[in-house]
């Protein structure tokens, strides 16, 4: 059986981590080909959020990398297969130039795709508050056929660390993929916590 390919976009909105958990999950399972790329705004984000071996630290958790200025690569077409992509955190400008169709980046050309083949896209949209600029652009994606994930924690499962609620967020992005063999979150339940 092949591997899944999955596009993971890390844009430069706060929540950074939630981005380097996914990746590290992913690259996890010998079942999918982990293909990434990190818009310039991102790179600074992760130096502040992460460290300065956050880009490095990504590099080793995925299959490959790809420049954000190279529109030419495979992930930018439609003939080559994914299994989706996700975008966390998906920045307010990724998330309207999505919504707008404004392909002149990597990043947003890639979303693009997803959409035009209907295929799943994932956007975490991190920002808060959100103007009506951005409430329309997330019906926008919506209408598209995306999935705007915001990162919210699941209270309920009563997390001790911030590393639970990243976790947490992570695992329930990756589960909107429906892959194969993936690391899965934890449901919810009335039994017990």
């Amino acid at each position: 059986m092949s591997r899944q390919r999955v596009v993971l976009g890390i844009s430069g909105a706060s929540g950074a981590a939630i981005g380097v958990r996914i990746a590290e999950l992913l690259g996890q399972s010998p079942e999918i080909e982990t293909h990434l790329v990190i818009s310039p705004a991102a790179q600074k984000t992760l130096a502040i959020e992460i460290g300065p071996d956050a880009v490095a630290h990504l590099e080793r958790c995925v299959a490959k990398r790809h420049p954000s200025d190279d529109i030419g690569t495979e992930i930018a077409s439609g003939s080559v297969p994914t299994a989706g992509m996700i975008v966390a955190p998906c920045s307010m400008r990724t998330l309207s130039g999505i919504a707008c169709g404004i392909a002149d980046n990597l990043l947003i050309r890639t979303a693009d795709v997803h959409l035009k083949e209907r295929r799943p896209l994932i956007l975490v949209a991190r920002e808060s508050p959100l103007h009506l600029g951005h409430l329309r652009a997330m019906a926008a994606v919506t209408e598209f056929g995306a999935i705007v994930a915001p990162p919210v924690p699941a209270f309920y499962l009563r997390p001790e660390r911030l590393s639970d609620v990243v976790d947490q967020i992570a695992l329930r992005t990756i589960d909107l993929l429906r892959l194969r063999n993936a690391p899965r979150a934890r449901p919810w339940s009335t039994s017990g916590h």
